[in-house]
């Protein structure tokens, strides 16, 4: 049973830095697909950027040019660099593994002064 593992959220301030990690575990299969979705309150879950294993990248038009998606397909981890953070960043971001289709926990990121 494939299992994902969050970390690296917190708070920052508006125009700072975090980098989210992603660890998948218990994979019998390649993971075709790694990529990290939010949700903040009141809205939907939406898309961030996602990963293929031969490296195409999509980003969400909301944080192309400021957050980076990244993955070692041999440890099977996939990271999300975010920079100059805005206030409107503020969900929790989950980490979403395909195949099986299985979501991490969810780690809360918080932009604010």
């Amino acid at each position: 049973q494939v299992q994902l593992v969050e970390s690296g959220g917190g708070l920052v301030q508006p125009g700072g830095s975090l980098r989210l990690s992603c660890a998948a575990s218990g994979s019998r299969f390649s993971i075709y697909l790694m990529g990290w979705y939010r949700q903040a309150p009141g809205k939907q879950r939406e898309l961030v950027a996602t990963i293929t294993q031969g490296g195409t990248i999509n980003y969400a038009d909301s944080v192309k040019g400021r957050f980076t998606i990244s993955r070692d397909n041999a440890k099977n981890t996939v990271d999300l660099q975010m920079n100059s953070l805005k206030p409107e960043d503020t969900a929790v971001y989950y980490c979403r593994a395909v195949p099986p289709n299985v979501w991490g926990q969810g780690i809360q990121v918080t932009v604010s002064s």
